[in-house]
């Protein structure tokens, strides 16, 4: 793997926590990734995802598209975001970040931050937007900003415009492997871990689909119901942090350990909480026969071919989470407005188009999804760089 363009570590002079940012990659300029703040996240961690940004924005170039793919990268703190002092130290390490953000690097929610608290931690440090480092690419930037601001004022049945995109791709990479196969929607079970962004929209897009969601786990343990869920209703209950409510839960409805979401008895798993979540030790434990990686790097290399060993496809995060960042971009470069409608039917066309040359490219290489993109992404990248140019 190619060195990134820029990787360094930050030291908080107030609390000693520590702070990362790698940027793997630059494409006219810029790259592309969110910030993630989580107890005992390394540089080592968002070195992977920065190199995982860069395959999404390859795999999602369109040569037609008004939108044109940046580079990859990742900003890490290693702090609980539920820590008092967490606001803080995002502010001092935005306010260390400030010279990246303003000329490299656009950033947003991710992992254990919200939209709206890296937004409110920007304009604390005189930030004019996390993403602001692509405005000099944009042909009309008050019309892609007034665009991108409408867009998530746009709300969905109490859920916002930005929170379900995500789970709008992730929910269709899942019907396309399950059309590819000829499983019925109806016959279908899911199980989550996490109910926050990515996994609340999956829950309800997959439900909406006809899936039967039957187990869903957050930081209090697993809620399973071999029946179903009632989705919406956990949806309502859940806080800020996808923890849910156990008074919203129905008479059917089980409380069972954490981890118990993995064995749960599903055809569909999505991890769409933490990195690493399933590895050699607790693989065997699974019986379903697909993993929708709605988090970034749930499953650890190792436990994937063990997985694929024994016919439990993995559905590779850098296809199935892409579309949060990829809506951004569509938004802002033009090639959708503010309106739900037009974005989920956008995402879900990509999304569908993307999963099935995907998964089409491993059974003609005899090779796993993963594999399969990356290949993928790396047909497209020196397209890219012949047509942008390379900054490395």
């Amino acid at each position: 793997m190619p060195s990134p363009f820029l990787s360094l570590t930050w030291t908080d002079d107030v609390t000693g926590r520590q702070g990362f940012l790698v940027v793997d990659r630059l494409v006219r300029g810029v790259s592309s990734g969110g910030l993630r703040m989580r107890p005992g996240c390394t540089l080592e961690e968002i070195a992977g995802l920065a190199a995982g940004m860069t395959l999404k924005e390859a795999l999602h170039y369109d040569p037609d598209a008004r939108y044109v793919p940046l580079g990859g990268a990742k900003g890490g703190i290693d702090c609980d975001p539920r820590d008092p002092e967490a606001y803080g130290v995002l502010v001092r390490y935005l306010r260390a970040m400030r010279p990246y953000v303003e000329t490299m690097w656009t950033t947003g929610e991710d992992l254990g931050l919200s939209q709206d608290v890296v937004d409110r931690a920007a304009r604390e440090v005189g930030l004019v937007s996390s993403v602001q480092a692509v405005y000099p690419l944009l042909d009309d930037e008050a019309a892609a900003r007034r665009r991108l601001a409408e867009a998530f004022e746009v709300d969905v049945d109490g859920i916002g415009l930005d929170e379900l995109v995500g789970g709008c791709g992730v929910a269709e990479s899942v019907l396309t492997a399950l059309d590819r196969a000829g499983a019925p929607r109806w016959r279908t079970r899911v199980a989550l871990q996490g109910l926050g962004t990515m996994g609340g929209a999956t829950a309800r897009f997959l439900a909406r689909a006809g899936l039967t969601v039957v187990a869903v786990a957050d930081i209090k343990g697993t809620v399973a119901n071999p029946a179903g869920l009632d989705v919406e209703a956990l949806l309502a209950a859940r806080d800020a942090y996808g923890t849910v409510d156990r008074a919203a839960l129905r008479p059917g409805d089980r409380e069972l350990p954490g981890d118990a979401w993995l064995a749960t008895e599903a055809e569909v798993l999505v991890p769409a909480a933490v990195s690493y979540a399933v590895d050699t030790a607790n693989q065997g434990r699974i019986t379903a026969r697909w993993i929708a990686e709605a988090a970034n790097m749930p499953v650890r290399p190792e436990a994937e071919a063990l997985l694929a060993a024994r016919g439990v496809t993995v559905l590779p995060d850098v296809v199935v989470n892409s579309a949060t960042n990829a809506w951004w971009w569509w938004t802002l470069f033009g090639d959708i407005g503010p309106d739900a409608d037009e974005a989920f039917a956008y995402t879900r066309r990509a999304m569908r188009a993307l999963t099935d040359l995907t998964l089409a490219r491993a059974e003609a290489d005899g090779t796993t999804p993963r594999a399969a993109a990356h290949a993928l992404a790396a047909d497209r990248l020196p397209v890219i760089a012949e047509r942008f140019g390379l900054h490395r």
